[in-house]
């Protein structure tokens, strides 16, 4: 970020101190500064065109580099040589290590293959993988010839992967033959036949060997072959990249489905790119010498985000299954043995490592990582004291947040500011976010709706299906005219940075005062005998009264002290306000396949209402817990 603010001085005139600069000449200068990224962090391209930006004043409809011509997947397959790209483990099960080469040689005898199939440009490969090297390399060869991707990981439902990929009608469907978790291997074959039965559009099933029985899942399977057989014909030569506007589709990603059949979000390629790049390079310094980790699976945009790590040279490491399999050492374990330097994880990771009560700095060396990331949902203040005290003093820890929505971030870390507890840094460069009240005035402090004010590259193109535009005003713009309204609930820090306070559609608002969930749970969790909760606000009395669900640890009952210590915790660490009318124990939570909790769902079947979706859950069971609670009719 450093060397960068020096170009932008050394070659506009900037005059740039620090990040505050940075960021102001980002979004003031949008031209200036989107072209100095393509240029810094080498961005391939057949042209790049004179027009930088293009109706910037549209907030949709601004065009970043109308005449440019690129191919993503040419600008992630950086090297050739043989180095590594890439380190997998699928548990205690596979281990295995990619280089750069066989990255390259798979990518050019798939894209072959997809060739011969007769994939073009604007066609859609869709697959069911866990996050391993060969839905990279299928992700790359689909790319290379502007196919549109999208993927779910393998323990999606059968109709959940229907409400999914039924809409953008594949015409290739990669599969693995099953997946590990938590010690346990479970086939998928029965789920695809099913799938396959109501999805016509398939041409092509292409089945990877993960659990050693790909050749009887091709077998069983219609339309399929093993991935070994597919591209066993070509030989390797250098790959082809088709050159396509800088605003075509690359990625097809879904919201999260709680709320109705998942919306699907249609993302640019050359958008993608630049603001991934921004945020791998600038704000989390990763360089060619960096091996980066993140946990997730390819159902949530961290993968794609993980993905775009290639551009920048350095080795990913990708891992499939439970984080805490065979213990809660081994992620770390990973760490260590494979020198990791920048360890990317979810909040909710952070928290259930803190409160096995064991330290990771007394039994691992983990000297070579300098970067944590978390995302997902808020960091708690606690957590943020658990990774300085007991993982490592002398790192940057960098709280995200963004989304599907943008594929990306709009507020998270920069390697320059300092850290401080319980806040994301700030900005990031090239989105203007600002906090809103409800008549769209900026709010310099206090809490209120988060919304970015200026054009970005990886806003969305469009929703699939939706030709007049309808359902994509309506999720971002419908709001405040002209303003993306993100739809978290936020607060700006004395310091600069920002608090985020849950989602602003599942916001509290007892007695019409707006309270946002995170900041309940972020005390809650601080009581040792609850493993997770979840608050609701329940229609009561011609207003609102706040329902807070706790999972206990196990042996722990909610007695009357539980709920007078965690009344009182709450009370003395947010306010009165923030207090539950009622505290309920339920044996699970439900959440979203990435992890997330979903309040929405809970709050409709307290209600009495149809959860539209239940396929988006990874736990659709946990939903029957919630039903006609009598602690809930009194």
């Amino acid at each position: 970020m450093a060397r960068f603010m020096s170009v932008l001085n050394q070659v506009h005139k900037a005059e740039l101190s620090g990040f505050d600069d940075l960021h102001a000449y980002s979004v003031n200068r949008p031209e200036e500064f989107w072209s100095a990224v393509w240029d810094f962090c080498n961005v391939k391209a057949q042209t790049r065109g004179d027009i930088v930006l293009k109706d910037a004043d549209k907030i949709p409809g601004a065009a970043f580099f109308p005449d440019a011509r690129l191919n993503f997947a040419e600008n992630l397959l950086v090297k050739a040589d043989d180095t590594v790209a890439m380190v997998f483990r699928g548990e205690d099960k596979v281990s295995r290590t990619v280089t750069w080469r066989e990255l390259n040689e798979t990518v050019s005898r798939i894209q072959q293959a997809m060739q011969a199939q007769g994939v073009r440009a604007g066609d859609r490969v869709c697959a069911v993988m866990p996050n391993m090297p060969e839905t990279m390399m299928a992700f790359l060869a689909a790319a290379s010839l502007g196919a549109v991707w999208s993927s779910c990981s393998p323990d999606f439902g059968e109709r959940g992967i229907l409400d999914r990929f039924g809409q953008i009608e594949p015409r290739i469907l990669i599969t693995c033959d099953g997946y590990h978790y938590n010690g346990k291997t479970f086939g998928i074959s029965d789920k695809i036949e099913a799938v396959l039965a109501e999805l016509p559009s398939v041409q092509q099933v292409v089945v990877v060997d993960y659990t050693g029985t790909a050749d009887a899942a091709a077998a069983k399977l219609d339309r399929a072959v093993t991935l070994k057989d597919y591209q066993a014909p070509y030989q390797v030569r250098d790959p082809h990249f088709e050159q396509l506007p800088f605003g075509h589709p690359l990625y097809i990603l879904f919201s999260s489905g709680t709320t109705g059949v998942p919306k699907c979000i249609v993302h640019q390629a050359g958008g993608v790119l630049l603001k991934h790049l921004t945020e791998l390079q600038l704000h989390n310094d990763v360089k060619p010498d960096d091996k980066l980790f993140y946990f997730t699976t390819c159902g949530w945009m961290m993968w794609n985000w993980l993905t775009t790590g290639l551009a920048c040279g350095c080795t990913l490491l990708l891992y499939d299954g439970s984080p805490f399999y065979p213990d809660e050492k081994a992620m770390f374990d990973f760490a260590d043995n494979e020198g990791m330097t920048i360890f990317g994880t979810s909040a909710k990771y952070i928290d259930a490592v803190k409160k096995t009560g064991w330290r990771p700095c007394e039994t691992h060396d983990l000297s070579t990582i300098h970067t944590m990331l978390s995302t997902g949902s808020p960091l708690a203040p606690e957590s943020f004291d658990f990774v300085y005290d007991s993982i490592k003093p002398d790192i940057h820890l960098a709280s995200m947040s963004g989304g599907t929505d943008l594929c990306g971030c709009f507020v998270g870390g920069n390697p320059l500011d300092p850290v401080w507890r319980g806040e994301i840094q700030g900005k990031q460069v090239g989105v203007d976010m600002d906090v809103f009240d409800e008549d769209g005035r900026p709010m310099p402090a206090g809490k209120g709706e988060l919304v970015c004010t200026n054009a970005f590259p990886s806003m969305p193109i469009m929703f699939w299906n939706d030709p007049g535009g309808e359902k994509y005003h309506n999720a971002y713009f419908a709001r405040f005219d002209n303003i993306w309204c993100h739809g978290d609930f936020a607060e700006w820090t004395p310091h600069g940075g920002m608090v985020i306070h849950g989602r602003s559609d599942a916001t509290l608002n007892p007695g019409g005062v707006r309270i946002g969930t995170a900041e309940i749970y972020a005390q809650v969790e601080q009581i040792p005998e609850v493993i997770e909760a979840l608050a609701i606000g329940q229609d009561w009395d011609s207003d609102v009264r706040i329902v807070l669900f706790v999972r206990l640890a196990d042996g722990v009952s909610l007695d009357e002290d539980l709920e007078k210590r965690i009344r009182q915790q709450i009370r003395t660490g947010a306010s009165p306000r923030h207090v539950p009318a009622r505290i309920v124990a339920v044996a699970d939570i439900p959440r979203t396949k990435s992890g997330k909790i979903t309040e929405l769902a809970v709050r409709d079947v307290v209600h009495g209402r149809e959860v539209k979706n239940v396929e988006a859950l990874a736990n659709p069971q946990a939903l029957a817990l919630f039903e006609d609670l009598p602690q809930l009719q009194q």
